[in-house]
């Protein structure tokens, strides 16, 4: 069998006047080649069974691409999503008509903005766009605006909670989305809690709709200035918790706890908690079950005089707010952890699991609510 001579002479001419990429329709035989002056194609004519036919294309494909007659080589089809392509070979991948070579450039860790838009050209798939964004000079360059509009546009239809955060999360790592954008991710989050996850992990403290200070921010903050001065790390904790970023980022947290839809959304979630406490975790060790942080999360004796030292000083200028305190430690000692056994032993997702989940929720929107009230 061999190709028909017409489909030899035209693929060998698109191939000769330096075509960027290929994509081959099967539905229709139809050979496509992106040129520097727009696409082109071949319509094919089949000498023998159409499967037969198109595996012909493909070799004489790849054997100009890689001079690999057999087709796109075995071993690439296993390095794919690895990572470990030569950064040099990314452009002739693309020459094969393989969506698994055009997977392989998207996945290589040297991929460029360039090749980036040839592989787009020939692959336009949800899980290519956002595997493209995560690398920096597609995201920084003419790409990523492109992809980030796609994946805002195309995210409603993505299932998988793991692939709705990671969007989400390298859209807003690289600010390639606008206040309106981020408002409409923000509000699918009503239907999806892994929409918020992204939004509490990269932009705790600019989430979107920002709401009011605490009512009584002005005069704590009066009250707790020289302790700010002094670098006291619960004291400016504490004063970010009650000012507008802070109450935002509990809101968003106590409304990521209503819906947290399957498994895979609870820990990150919780980490994300946790990760809003980073200054605080050179002095406090996270809880490392759910019976250790209940029992001790809000313990202010952490055996450490310097530390001991740092939150006397800060219940002498606010006795008042010792519950306050006492709610901001059990949230720095917050971490996925806490969830591992209620998960280990049950299967349960949505309304059901956000009832499983309520020996450590329960507890936690407690704190967070301590923190938004007003005294």
């Amino acid at each position: 069998m061999e190709l028909s001579s017409e489909d030899s002479f035209c693929l060998n001419v698109m191939l000769a006047t330096g075509v960027q990429a290929v994509r081959i329709d099967t539905a229709c035989m139809t050979v496509y080649g992106l040129t520097e002056k727009g696409d082109a194609s071949i319509q094919l004519h089949p000498t023998c069974r159409q499967d037969q036919y198109l595996k012909l294309v493909r070799q004489a494909l790849a054997e100009h691409a890689l001079d690999s007659p057999e087709g796109y080589p075995v071993y690439l089809r296993r390095w794919t999503r690895m990572g470990q392509l030569r950064d040099d070979n990314l452009a002739r991948l693309l020459l094969t008509g393989e969506e698994e070579a055009v997977v392989a450039v998207v996945h290589a860790p040297g991929l460029t903005d360039e090749i980036a838009r040839r592989a787009w050209w020939a692959m336009p798939t949800l899980e290519n766009a956002r595997r493209m964004l995560e690398k920096e000079p597609v995201a920084q360059g003419a790409m990523g605006k492109v992809l980030a509009d796609f994946l805002v546009d195309h995210l409603p239809f993505e299932e998988n909670p793991a692939a709705i955060m990671d969007t989400v999360r390298w859209l807003l790592h690289y600010n390639l989305v606008d206040e309106n954008a981020q408002n409409t991710l923000w509000n699918r989050g009503r239907e999806h809690g892994a929409y918020y996850v992204g939004f509490l992990e990269i932009h705790p403290d600019r989430l979107p709709k920002q709401l009011p200070a605490r009512a009584d921010f002005a005069q704590i903050s009066d009250r707790l200035a020289p302790l700010i001065t002094a670098q006291n790390p619960f004291a400016i904790q504490l004063l970010r918790l009650l000012a507008a970023p802070g109450q935002s980022f509990l809101a968003g947290c106590e409304e990521a706890m209503q819906r947290p839809g399957t498994h895979e959304i609870v820990s990150p979630l919780l980490n994300a908690i946790g990760q809003y406490f980073s200054a605080l975790h050179d002095y406090l060790v996270p809880a490392a079950s759910l019976d250790r942080w209940l029992t001790e999360g809000a313990q202010l004796d952490t055996g450490q005089p310097e530390i001991a030292q740092q939150l006397s000083d800060l219940l002498k200028v606010a006795p008042e707010l010792r519950d306050q305190i006492s709610a901001l430690l059990m949230l720095a000692r917050t971490n996925s952890e806490l969830a591992y056994l209620i998960l280990s032993r049950t299967t349960a997702v949505n309304a059901l699991l956000v009832t499983k989940l309520q020996p450590l929720f329960a507890p936690l929107t407690q704190q967070i609510r301590l923190l938004r009230q007003s005294i």
